[in-house]
């Protein structure tokens, strides 16, 4: 796991971050809400979101970015003045990035009158350079709170993707591609039943 890896154009990738030593990032069921929110607002405008698991302390997402030509038409929207530069996708992205995470800070340490950093460090990135490693992650990703004792099974905990998934409400999470990777919703319930996370998946914590 590389914290600078860059995150580039049409490309997948395992993004995570935590709370600050033993705060929590989530307390109420609105920070949960909020906190999406602002993921929309910010993410959606770069990167294609295949999967996420909110838990109290820390968030997993699965994420491709999108292309050139649409990270450019977000870029020029946002900066209109502002040119083409080498390596301004990655940093668009991240910059992207850092404004979730301080728009979401910021309105937390508000409500509950803190002060100082809520996450322990930037954001943790792992790319996804298998189809092997694709089909776990997800896995893992839904399977995180059943990991740390949140719930018994993946579809008791609300904020992961997995009942979204299997829903027909609107949504932006890439529903049908997930559901094809696997094969279909069946294939889907039945590999998310297993007891062990499979090997191909890069563990975050």
């Amino acid at each position: 796991m590389d914290y600078y890896q860059p995150l580039v154009p049409d490309c997948f990738y395992h993004i995570l971050s935590r709370a600050n030593g033993n705060e929590r990032l989530f307390i109420e069921q609105e920070n949960y809400r909020f906190f999406l929110s602002r993921f929309d607002k910010y993410i959606s405008l770069v990167a294609d979101t295949f999967a996420y698991n909110l838990l109290p302390n820390h968030f997993h997402f699965f994420i491709k970015i999108k292309p050139v030509e649409i990270l450019l038409q977000q870029f020029l929207s946002l900066h209109p003045k502002q040119k083409e530069y080498d390596g301004w996708q990655p940093e668009f992205v991240m910059q992207q990035c850092s404004n979730l995470l301080n728009s979401y800070a910021k309105s937390f340490n508000k409500r509950y009158n803190r002060k100082g950093a809520l996450f322990t460090d930037y954001l943790r990135r792992v790319p996804i350079e298998s189809q092997q490693q694709f089909t776990d992650t997800i896995f893992y990703i839904h399977k995180n709170a059943v990991h740390h004792g949140l719930c018994k099974t993946i579809g008791e905990w609300p904020w992961s993707s997995y009942k979204t998934i299997l829903s027909t409400a609107a949504t932006k999470i890439k529903r049908e591609e997930v559901l094809q990777w696997f094969g279909n919703e069946a294939a889907f319930v039945q590999f998310h039943g297993q007891d062990i996370t499979p090997r191909h998946a890069v563990v975050v914590e």
